[in-house]
């Protein structure tokens, strides 16, 4: 049954947590749902989602917190919903020790979701939700940016990660039903986009396809009106040279290359069971870095069983030669149903955290210098908007990063002079040509030249 809401003046609140493909459901869950009325005023909101993250602790703790704060605050006739990740990778308990929440639903029923909350019933999908070319999706945040999902699920065995047990095996949209919602995004104003999933270079391998990446630029390239396209999310064992000449070589995708790394010793490579060997993944790393104009972004873990003092040293000096643009390190946590939590190669808590903290030094430091080395550079932004800091002062992006995640750039100045010497204003959403006179923390300031 096709549900319409009967008032239109009937609201909804909804909180995404967790990554950028939660994003994209969250959007599929906002385009069922786009009869009803968005509201920050979650204590009169007529309906509440939150699509909740279960991939660690932090996040898992995160997700209960925000849907038990918000049924503090909503109205008593409310629907409160709980949905996504942790929702289904917890559905048995969680529907016991939470009778606040009045709709559960997983990760199969995104498209579905406006059945769900005008029946007020709870379902669980066997089958995990594919993001297809069909569903009307609001995006948000931006006017020029739109995430993709390119994939579901995951083939991979990571020795920490709890993912591929509710999310299920590797399931690859088409080359086709890509080219069509990416099209139809272009219809509305989108020209920048990030292709994402849980391993992106594996796309299309469940379908026989070991180039499924080139495949897809190639195909992306074709299509008219896409200014910039980045790729998220890259893994070890199943990226190629090949793929990363290709990238490079392509007008439309920037030289934006994220590969969580995790570990970099034999050893821990071993364990944590990431399936390259020590070589080829220093010659993959070594490759991205030869490019022009590259970025690299990665993520390690600290304190995975098994992990000796020298292997964490092996890792620290890894990450202050390489230098990466940017980088996350995360301690590691038992994870229920993963072969690391039953290893008995524990480390303490507090050696885990220590190394962490030195690691996330280590970072902060390539990262300033990543920064450092843009004062007095020239280059292409996207301006997205004001900025939080300032009234005077626009918030850009760099064309190559990816939004939210690798910083934001301050532009002193909201009017630019063209050919025929006129003040114009800058648009939101487009791209401009700034120089960077300075660096202020974190932030790098610019002024418009184009």
């Amino acid at each position: 049954m096709k549900f319409t809401t009967q008032n239109p003046d009937k609201s909804l609140h909804l909180v995404s947590l967790g990554c950028t493909k939660n994003l994209v459901d969250s959007e599929v869950m906002l385009g069922k749902l786009k009869d009803y009325t968005l509201t920050d005023d979650t204590s009169n909101a007529d309906v509440i989602i939150v699509n909740t993250c279960g991939f660690i602790d932090s996040a898992k703790e995160e997700s209960i917190n925000t849907i038990l704060n918000l049924h503090d605050e909503r109205k008593e006739e409310s629907v409160l919903v709980m949905a996504g990740c942790l929702s289904e990778r917890y559905k048995e308990d969680l529907q016991k020790e939470l009778p606040e929440i009045d709709v559960f639903t997983g990760v199969g029923d995104y498209d579905r979701i406006d059945e769900l909350v005008n029946a007020k019933r709870s379902n669980f999908t066997n089958d995990v939700f594919l993001a297809n070319d069909t569903n009307d999706r609001v995006i948000t945040g931006s006017n020029y940016h739109a995430y993709v999902k390119l994939s579901e699920g995951c083939n991979q065995a990571c020795s920490f990660c709890a993912i591929p047990s509710f999310k299920g095996k590797l399931h690859s949209r088409t080359l086709e039903s890509l080219e069509k919602e990416v099209k139809s995004l272009i219809s509305q104003g989108f020209t920048d986009f990030s292709f994402v999933s849980q391993d992106s270079s594996s796309f299309l391998r469940d379908l026989g396809e070991k180039d499924g990446l080139e495949q897809l630029v190639s195909c992306v390239e074709k299509i008219e009106g896409i200014k910039t396209a980045r790729i998220l999310y890259l893994y070890p064992s199943t990226t190629t040279l090949s793929l990363i000449d290709k990238i490079a070589d392509s007008n439309v995708f920037v030289n934006y290359f994220d590969m969580p790394l995790q570990h970099i010793t034999p050893s821990m490579l071993k364990i944590m069971k990431r399936g390259k060997g020590v070589e080829k993944l220093i010659e993959l790393m070594d490759h991205m870095k030869s490019k022009p104009n590259s970025f690299v972004r990665t993520t390690f873990i600290a304190g995975h069983p098994g992990e000796t003092q020298e292997d964490f040293e092996a890792l620290a000096k890894y990450i202050e030669e390489y230098k990466f643009d940017r980088a996350n390190v995360f301690s590691y946590s038992d994870e229920e149903g993963t072969t690391a939590s039953k290893s008995d190669a524990k480390v303490e808590q507090e050696i885990i955290d220590e190394r962490a903290d030195i690691l996330g030094e280590i970072i902060a430091q390539t990262t300033q210098e990543s920064l450092e080395k843009e004062i007095g550079q020239t280059f292409e932004v996207y301006v997205d908007g004001e900025s939080d800091e300032h009234e005077y002062l626009l918030s850009a992006r760099k064309t190559i990063w990816a939004p939210d995640i690798d910083g934001e750039i301050y532009i002193n100045d909201n009017e630019l002079v063209d050919e025929k010497g006129e003040q114009k204003q800058l648009e939101f959403g487009k791209i401009y040509t700034v120089k960077v006179t300075e660096l202020i923390g974190d932030k790098l300031l610019a002024t418009v030249i184009k």
